[in-house]
């Protein structure tokens, strides 16, 4: 009875903070530099594509602002970008979570880790998966990153966003994802997902908040 009465009051603090968030007016934070900034062609990769979504699509996602490239590197590997800021005003809807959009599209989880890339010398978490639909596969390394900080579950992603809107009155966040897709050769997706985000995670945080 006493866990039952912690499990309780931990869900009440978590509801009145939870209304205080919802509730509250937050300032919708801009991005440094418009997203489209980052550069088309860097290092070997170039851009070879780049998608606008539906506004059904859109209304589901709201986000402020987001890109949604394709690159390509001169083997001929490709990689697909997505980018998605939320700055958390009104009009901004929350992050969907991967877990949640890629099943109901037609994808289904083969595997999934935490990890870390070393990335001009430091260490950067994210979540390295593996989805198939039919018989296609794709190897996905994502992450959250929330005034310059790294996050890689949304518990800690829902825990951000109420320290930062009772703290700093902001809510803003963003989800970085990039995909590889393949056959059989899972650890070459791997190292072309690393070593393009080795080469574009410099520019996406010249164009996030701090």
């Amino acid at each position: 009875m006493k866990a039952q009465g912690r499990y309780i009051i931990v869900y009440l603090l978590l509801s009145l903070t939870a209304l205080f968030i919802y509730t509250h007016e937050t300032v919708a934070v801009p991005v440094n530099r418009p997203l489209t900034e980052i550069p088309i062609s860097f290092d070997e990769w170039t851009m070879v594509g780049q998608s606008r979504f539906s506004q059904d699509v859109l209304e589901q996602l709201k986000p402020t602002d987001y890109l949604y490239r394709v690159y390509k590197d001169a083997q001929g590997n490709r990689v697909t970008l997505y980018l998605g800021y939320h700055a958390g005003g009104p009009d901004s809807g929350p992050i969907h979570s991967p877990k949640n959009c890629l099943p109901g599209s037609g994808w289904f989880e083969l595997s999934e880790m935490k990890r870390k890339v070393q990335v001009a010398g430091k260490d950067l978490s994210v979540v390295q998966a593996v989805y198939q639909n039919d018989d296609q596969k794709e190897m996905f390394l994502y992450f959250f990153q929330v005034k310059g900080q790294v996050l890689t579950d949304e518990y800690s992603l829902k825990l951000s966003e109420i320290i930062n809107s009772i703290l700093y009155n902001r809510r803003d966040a963003a989800f970085i994802r990039i995909s590889v897709p393949f056959y059989d050769d899972q650890a070459a997706a791997v190292t072309t997902g690393e070593n393009f985000l080795i080469k574009v995670y410099p520019h996406i945080v010249s164009v996030l908040p701090l």
